[in-house]
């Protein structure tokens, strides 16, 4: 496979990436040539990951290496930097994936701690990682940073009030740091809709067909298509693009898919 134009010889950090979203974004740096360092907060998951990353790699495809690094750990986060700027010599690219959504329900049964972690992990370590990224490397020889938001961060419904709010909050933070660190860094951010991730297991692995008959592409998302969607923002292929949020959702914003036969029952019933 041919990755975007820009990564060959590259290194990239993706926080979260021992499965999901996080490994897709690290198999496609990874396919497009950059060097990869991924992050969980188990070292053992992490270099597992990276060791799947590197067997299915073809031929001028970057390194991929595992940290263990919980991502609102401070001390944890630098020592991956470090670790990566000793191995790799730089940071060009900043995947900030890790999430978590421990306060589904209703906002009114949310207690502080369930509140406090969501937006820890979804929001301040963000902010974490690309300040020490920034610092170690990127705000004097430049970098791109990917933040991974979502689509309810642009709408609301029931019982996601608190994760919702807090990628509402990333795509906002996304913006304002595309203004603070231009023109050397670029910040911007993916918003997946509904993809066949653990996280996301509630909303899809009962109803599967279902779900995949309201999409206008017919087909929930899988981890590799927001990874390279990554990639591609992370990329020289995206040089003049920041600050904006790309939506990959399989047209779920649009609205419920019209199949030909309730078309065909909608002209009926109108006298069409």
């Amino acid at each position: 496979m041919t990755g975007p134009a820009g990564l060959a010889g590259r290194t990239a950090i993706v926080t979260g990436a021992s499965r999901g979203i996080g490994l897709g974004a690290a198999e496609a740096l990874a396919a497009a040539g950059a060097n990869v360092v991924l992050t969980s907060r188990s070292t053992k998951s992490a270099e597992a990951a990276a060791e799947s990353v590197n067997a299915a790699a073809s031929p001028g495809a970057g390194t991929a290496v595992g940290f263990g690094a919980h991502a609102v750990d401070e001390e944890a986060a630098r020592a991956c930097v470090d670790f990566t700027l000793g191995r790799f010599g730089s940071i060009d690219v900043l995947v900030n994936n890790a999430g978590t959504n421990p306060a589904y329900g209703p906002l009114v049964d949310v207690d502080h701690a369930r509140f406090a972690k969501t937006f820890d992990v979804n929001v301040w370590a963000p902010l974490l990682w690309t300040g020490l990224a920034v610092r170690a490397w990127m705000g004097e020889h430049g970098g791109s940073v990917v933040n991974t938001a979502s689509i309810g961060g642009m709408s609301a419904e029931p019982n996601l009030g608190v994760y919702n709010a807090t990628k509402a909050a990333l795509i906002h933070l996304t913006k304002q740091q595309a203004i603070e660190l231009s023109p050397k860094v670029r910040v911007n951010a993916v918003a997946p809709g509904v993809v066949r991730t653990r996280l996301a297991e509630a909303l899809w692995r009962e109803h599967e067909d279902t779900f995949n008959a309201s999409l206008p592409l017919g087909r929930i998302g899988e981890p590799r298509d927001i990874g390279d969607a990554i990639a591609f923002l992370a990329s020289a292929s995206a040089s003049w693009i920041t600050g904006e949020t790309l939506v990959i959702d399989g047209g779920a914003l649009l609205g419920v898919a019209v199949s030909p036969e309730s078309e065909r029952r909608r002209e009926a019933s109108a006298g069409v």
